[in-house]
């Protein structure tokens, strides 16, 4: 493994659709109206999927410490108040292949609804052929950024 990354056994589970939309909550896809915001603010997603893969990490649970970059009150739909966002480069193994993504970390502080556990990583990456719900692969994060631990009851 590379110098300062650390890394945690994760499967691929069912998320709520909103990311790649259409969905119950937007006729649209949320990433595909957030990503020209955030390259306007610096982050160029252009190369990934419009969407996340919902990553299950348990037992562990994951924290953002010093994402790369965040970005305050993003005014992406006129449904609901603007939101925060944090981002922190990550590389995903899957079937012995390391892939490029990104962590993508909607602030719950600032979400209106389809939270997410604190055991879920939500990557975004580019389109991974054959990758289906349950497949299990290892997720490596860069420790200063993101801390993983043990759930506090474990």
């Amino acid at each position: 493994m590379a110098s300062g990354w650390t890394s945690v056994h994760g499967v691929l589970t069912k998320g709520y659709g909103v990311a790649s939309g259409p969905s119950e909550a937007y006729p649209y896809g949320a990433l595909e109206r957030q990503t020209p915001i955030f390259k306007a603010r610096g982050l160029d997603l252009a190369a990934f999927y419009p969407g996340t893969l919902n990553i299950d990490i348990r037992p562990s649970v994951f924290e953002m410490l010093r994402p790369e970059f965040t970005f305050r009150d993003v005014r992406w739909t006129d449904l609901h108040s603007p939101e925060h966002f944090s981002f922190s480069r990550c590389r995903l193994v899957y079937q012995h292949a390391p892939i490029d993504g990104w962590i993508y970390y909607p602030h719950p502080e600032t979400k209106r609804s389809h939270f997410q556990e604190p055991s879920i990583l939500e990557v975004i990456a580019p389109w991974i052929d054959g990758f289906l719900l349950g497949d299990q692969l290892e997720v490596l994060v860069r420790a200063e950024r993101v801390a993983l631990r043990a759930p506090p009851n474990h």
